[in-house]
């Protein structure tokens, strides 16, 4: 007979879960997904296309999210009868089984308590990401590329809908810049952490004497508003630049004027499109993003007024946010939070949720400093 007692655990990760639900506030996550079921039910519900998959897409992340909640409950009663089954028939095997679920559900928990620290204005929107090479060149370029991957990788592992609007390739190697959306419950919030300089250390590939190179990338993250929040945007305050499509070749690349490029002139603000397949959606999908990012810019401008009235105008987040070294040693480490680990290649495939909890619960302590 085993002596598996795993009650304390149960009985804390009981506790955490009681504290998540009460901050979830599961009634009005029912009440949602109801109300997003009813317009998913209309008859004309397809009429309009990107209207129709705007509300499905709600309703199964709203979905998603209250099976996660319900799921967790069942798990933790499975569990106990699993300890007790394996301590009665003396199984090593059902052991195992039951430290390897405390292990899964105590993951899916963390996750969930991070989530409940998501409560900014605009964290529960979709985002939109760009990345763009800094100083370093070649390598820098070859970074940024390998950042836009990393952040593909980690939203297919969570599956999570993405879509690329323009990539800038770089002449040698890499790219120059990329911009994608991530539909997500919570996207940014959950990739807001993420922006910032990120620095590369490693033996260049690029270098023939195989010297160490360091090179940085910046990553930009923004909320992608609702059409309801769109702000009015003069005609006369854009230009809009059509070109062909760049990118490596394949079919309807280079071969129409179907990309668009807009410039806000009175903030300089540039946005390019150039994944879809006609100039109206490019034109239509860069106007989603620039409006995000002049409402953001508001925001921003509203906040800095607030804090030079407050006598307090010191930033919040410093230039270098995160250093990935491959060279003399193997280590990425979040110079916030202080959150490291020793794998780069793991990093760069997309395992990201440490360095994003622990960036988010570092952001929720600095703002209660």
């Amino acid at each position: 007979m085993l002596d598996l007692d795993l009650t304390e655990n149960i009985r804390a990760l009981r506790s955490t879960f009681a504290d998540i639900t009460a901050v979830v506030d599961v009634d009005r996550l029912n009440a949602e997904i109801a109300r997003l079921s009813e317009l998913a039910e209309a008859p004309d519900l397809w009429d309009d296309t990107a209207y129709a998959q705007k509300i499905t897409s709600e309703l199964s992340h709203r979905q998603a999210e209250l099976n996660k909640l319900n799921s967790i409950t069942s798990r933790l009663d499975d569990l106990e009868v699993l300890v007790e089954l394996a301590n009665e028939a003396g199984d090593e095997d059902s052991a195992k089984e039951a430290q390897a679920e405390l292990e899964s559900i105590t993951a899916v928990l963390g996750e969930l308590e991070v989530q409940t620290l998501l409560n900014g204005e605009y964290d529960s929107y979709p985002a939109v990401v760009t990345i763009r090479s800094g100083a370093g060149g070649v390598d820098a370029a070859d970074f940024a590329e390998m950042l836009l991957r990393m952040y593909l990788r980690w939203a297919e592992k969570h599956n999570y809908t993405v879509n690329v609007l323009d990539t800038s390739y770089a002449e040698e190697a890499g790219i120059k810049s990329a911009t994608f959306e991530v539909d997500a419950p919570y996207a940014f919030g959950t990739l807001s952490v993420e922006a910032g300089t990120h620095r590369l250390v490693r033996m260049s590939p690029f270098n023939s004497a195989g010297k160490r190179q360091t090179s940085f990338a910046a990553v930009e993250v923004v909320p992608l508003m609702p059409e309801s929040a769109a702000i009015e945007i003069p005609e006369n305050d854009i230009r809009v630049d059509v070109f062909r499509s760049s990118g490596p070749g394949g079919q309807s690349v280079n071969t129409t004027d179907s990309a668009v490029r807009i410039t806000h002139l009175p903030t300089g603000i540039v946005v390019s499109c150039q994944n879809e397949k006609s100039q109206i959606q490019n034109r239509a999908a860069a106007m989603r993003v620039l409006t995000s990012r002049l409402l953001l810019l508001q925001r921003e401008e509203e906040n800095a007024k607030k804090k030079e009235l407050a006598g307090n105008i010191t930033a919040s987040w410093g230039d270098q946010m995160r250093s990935y070294v491959l060279a003399p040693y193997q280590m990425v480490k979040d110079l916030r939070s202080d959150y490291e680990v020793n794998n780069p290649t793991h990093v760069f495939d997309g395992d990201l949720d440490g360095f994003i909890a622990a960036g988010i619960r570092w952001r929720k302590s600095a703002e209660t400093r």
